[in-house]
């Protein structure tokens, strides 16, 4: 059992690193905390989803906290230290890509809403949500800026010019 652990701890140590994808280390610890405050958000909610009769409510409760669960095991893997495969499955998450985990966390935290569209569904997931558009935010890339837009731009009208003035030549 432990040689195949230890075998796939040497696997996942030797894969490339995660890429930055030009995240800031500010925002990279925004998105994680914003994982974290999902995840409680997540299990509070769903704790609150569960006491109830309807059926539709428990399922979207337990989906609540498995929610919960993933985004701590992803996000903020030290809180799950009496599970053995924590670490990896963590090393595993950071080599996403940004628009990966964005895509992961929002479907996840649409999928309760879907179940059961209540109050503490829509608050629960709220979070753990927004921790997906950070990420997807993210993937989309900083803003350029105004020197080069402006560049850009003049380089467009060069051309539309270019395309005009021979429009104009032929027609003569």
């Amino acid at each position: 059992m432990s040689g195949s652990g230890g075998a796939a701890a040497a696997a996942v140590s030797s894969a490339p690193p995660a890429q930055d994808e030009g995240m800031t280390w500010w925002y990279r610890w925004l998105c994680r905390l914003s994982g974290v405050l999902g995840a409680i958000s997540c299990a509070i909610s769903g704790l609150f989803s569960c006491i109830t009769v309807h059926p539709l409510n428990i399922a979207a409760g337990v989906w609540m906290i498995m929610n919960a669960f993933i985004l701590l095991l992803c996000e903020a893997p030290f809180c799950c230290q009496f599970i053995e495969f924590a670490n990896t499955v963590a090393e595993k998450v950071d080599r996403l890509r940004s628009w990966q985990k964005a895509v992961f966390y929002c479907g996840m935290a649409i999928i309760p809403i879907i179940i059961s569209l209540t109050l503490t569904t829509l608050l629960g997931n709220a979070i753990a949500f927004a921790t997906g558009v950070l990420y997807g935010l993210s993937a989309l890339g900083k803003k350029g800026d105004a020197i080069s837009y402006a560049r850009i731009q003049q380089q467009k009208r060069q051309v539309d010019e270019e395309k005009l003035t021979d429009t104009l030549e032929g027609e003569l």
